[in-house]
């Protein structure tokens, strides 16, 4: 199992029970197999399940044991490529369609935590989008005109305005307004959990290790120990782990980020309204609070796909973060009590995998490739349940494995 994050994670300390799901131990016969059980194979799959489909999660180690656990909750319709770079790329009706669907999946994702049993945490916040320099002022005017072209709900800050609202002066920044936050941990689990109780099965620790096509059309995936799932439809929806794909269509590039939580800041009336922060410089530099008065920060990307193990080397990355959110927050003196380094996945392009195999019928893959994740994984549920169903979705042309844009990347 390929290793995607290493040090002390954060969200696992904030649920005490997790539930546990029982390997498979019998053959079994469903709709759909989803293979991976993080936030994009959970969400799929309850997305699946409440349309109708019968569907079998399995999970080779635990329910949101990957890169969920490493997720820092920002659910933003802002993406890591521009919206004018974006235009450039695909042209401004898909780019304005793409990023439309963003701020749709994460009106999504809040009617998904607000019909859970638990409090995952989801609070709506607007978003922070700063001039690293001043040189990144006249691009970021353009994104502005573009968001607001767009129809998305969006302000131009001054330097004046910035340094109104917050205790750092920048020569200019966007605000979204519509993003939100989410303990991502939290609600993966709670939402396997409703899953479950609404007729999705679960395997946790079982490991597929072999997908044939029966003559009859039919999928037979086969796991480590034995067991057999006949399947109509096959999702795929394994993370950062592009060596599992069996089609090996995906273009990407694998990363490490790094991240720290502080402990809890006594003090937080200088971050206003709890913004979620970030910047125009690339990597960069991003920042949420979290419901009990902590900080998440991240950034330092290294093209490097193995996670850092030197304690040593990751704390010398951790305190350059710490000093990074001080110069912006002075005031905020809480001491770093969680940090961690994890792989992260990038497309070529700067979208998400999403949809249908076109080389092996009803193969779908649900890759959330890029800073927005989680938002994409909701995008993903959405189009893929209509791939599942026979309905067209809007995105298809866009987000599918092999999309023209990679052509030109």
């Amino acid at each position: 199992m390929k290793e995607l994050h290493t040090g002390k994670l954060y969200w696992p300390v904030t649920l005490d029970d997790t539930l546990e799901y029982e390997p498979l131990r019998t053959n079994k016969k469903t709709q759909v197999a989803i293979i991976g059980g993080g936030m994009s194979g959970t969400i799929c799959a309850a997305e699946f399940v409440k349309s109708g489909l019968s569907t079998i999660m399995v999970e080779r180690g635990q329910v949101s044991g990957g890169s969920t656990s490493a997720n820092t909750g920002m659910l933003q319709f802002c993406n890591d490529i521009m919206l004018t770079d974006l235009i450039d790329q695909i042209g401004e009706h898909n780019a304005q369609l793409f990023y439309r669907a963003c701020k749709d999946a994460v009106d999504s994702l809040e009617k998904a935590a607000s019909s859970l049993p638990v409090d995952v945490d989801f609070i709506r916040r607007s978003s922070l989008y700063y001039a690293s320099t001043e040189q990144d002022l006249p691009k970021l005017k353009e994104e502005f005109e573009a968001l607001s072209a767009c129809g998305l709900e969006v302000e131009f800050w001054t330097p004046e305005q910035i340094e109104a609202h917050f205790p750092f002066r920048k020569s200019g920044a966007i605000v979204t307004h519509g993003d939100a936050e989410v303990n991502p941990y939290q609600f993966v689990n709670a939402v396997a959990d409703a899953a479950a109780r609404a007729g999705l099965e679960i395997h946790e620790n079982t490991d597929v290790v072999s997908h044939e096509t029966l003559p009859n059309g039919l999928h037979l995936l086969k796991t480590a120990n034995g067991c057999e799932i006949e399947a109509e439809h096959v999702v795929y929806a394994v993370g950062y782990e592009p060596e599992e794909l069996r089609g090996k269509l995906v273009k990407a590039e694998l990363n490490r980020s790094f991240v720290i939580v502080t402990g809890v800041q006594p003090d937080l009336q200088s971050w206003h309204e709890r913004y979620l922060v970030w910047e125009t410089a690339r990597p960069y530099l991003y920042m949420r609070t979290t419901i009990d008065g902590r900080v998440v920060v991240g950034g330092l990307d290294e093209e490097i796909e193995q996670p850092l193990h030197s304690g040593k080397e990751r704390m010398k990355r951790s305190q350059k973060l710490l000093q990074k959110m001080q110069a912006l927050f002075p005031q905020l003196k809480a001491p770093i009590e969680f940090e961690w380094n994890g792989t992260f996945g990038d497309s070529r392009d700067h979208l998400p995998f999403i949809g249908a195999d076109p080389s092996w019928s009803n193969v779908y893959y649900c890759l959330g490739y890029g800073g927005n994740g989680t938002v994409y994984s909701m995008i993903a549920a959405e189009l893929l349940c209509c791939l599942i169903h026979g309905k067209e979705h809007p995105l298809t042309e866009i987000v599918k494995l092999n999309r023209q844009s990679l052509s030109k990347v």
